[in-house]
């Protein structure tokens, strides 16, 4: 029997879909490296099994990353694969949201990943093996009102996938995009948990327009991360991982909105967001 697969998850407390990635691939008999940073370790202590270690990875610190890759070849020899998971929201008016607040999301959700990729490439390139695996998300291609920062984070992403794919092709390395709808996790929470850091001035009227779509795709509607996790492992596990993966709640809608004219989507955007008054 072969080894099993070696799979390293960023983001992995609890609450979030990184959580249940790990459980959905060590179901899979792969072997789980869970990370996330020193303050929510003990967020990740009922993920640890037979199956599934934890360790600290803060994916903003190039030592921090450099560690943690390098702990796990020196152990087990190998990355089969990484999951680029770990991510923030960043909700408010772009025009007020502070710049700190969107260097940070973009640090997190974009270099994040790309900070990870420059670490596990070159070990998965000398075994002409691995995957990659990078979280984005539908508002990456159609985005919305009040979430822009988010948006354009997760936009790169889906631009860094679509170069890595065909770059890292000649080293055998499979690049997989995913593209989530809305996933129930506690990603609605904590965006309006950090709306209360901010007292709008322009866009004070809003106020309530932007906290319905810091909560907007957690509605009861919204798919459960289990089944959302265990559907990628599945896919990304399979002889011939598919380049994107995109499932959940709202990707019907999304796909829609990302092939109609400016004036629709405009319109959806604006009516939904409560943007057609005059001030």
């Amino acid at each position: 029997m072969s080894d099993p697969k070696v799979v390293l998850v960023t983001g992995s407390a609890k609450g979030g879909i990184g959580y249940e990635y790990c459980k959905a691939f060590a179901e899979q008999n792969c072997h789980v490296v869970a990370s996330d940073i020193p303050q929510r370790m003990n967020d990740m202590e009922e993920l640890s099994s037979e199956r599934i270690e934890t360790i600290e990875l803060d994916v903003t610190s190039d030592k921090s990353v450099s560690s943690a890759v390098e702990k796990i070849i020196s152990q087990y020899g190998h990355i089969d694969i990484l999951i680029n998971n770990a991510g923030i929201g960043s909700t408010g008016p772009l025009a007020e949201l502070p710049l700190n607040t969107i260097r940070q999301a973009w640090e997190i959700n974009t270099m994040g990943q790309l900070r990870l990729v420059q670490q596990v490439v070159p070990h998965m390139a000398s075994r002409r093996s691995g995957s990659i695996v990078n979280i984005g998300s539908v508002v990456g291609r159609v985005a919305t009102p009040w979430a822009g920062s988010y948006c354009a984070s997760k936009a790169a992403v889906d631009a860094m996938s679509n170069t890595l794919r065909l770059e890292l092709r000649p080293f055998g390395i499979n690049v997989v995009l995913v593209l989530p709808g809305a996933i129930r996790s506690n990603l609605g929470s904590n965006n309006v948990e950090r709306l209360r850091n901010y007292d709008w001035k322009l866009y004070k009227d809003f106020t309530d327009s932007i906290a319905e779509r810091a909560k907007a795709s957690q509605g009861s509607k919204a798919t459960d991360a289990t089944v959302f996790a265990r559907h990628v492992a599945k896919k990304v596990l399979s002889h011939k991982p598919p380049k994107q993966i995109v499932f959940g709640h709202m990707t019907g809608l999304f796909a829609v909105l990302q092939w109609s004219p400016l004036w629709v989507r405009d319109l959806f955007f604006s009516t939904r967001f409560n943007l057609n008054k005059k001030l």
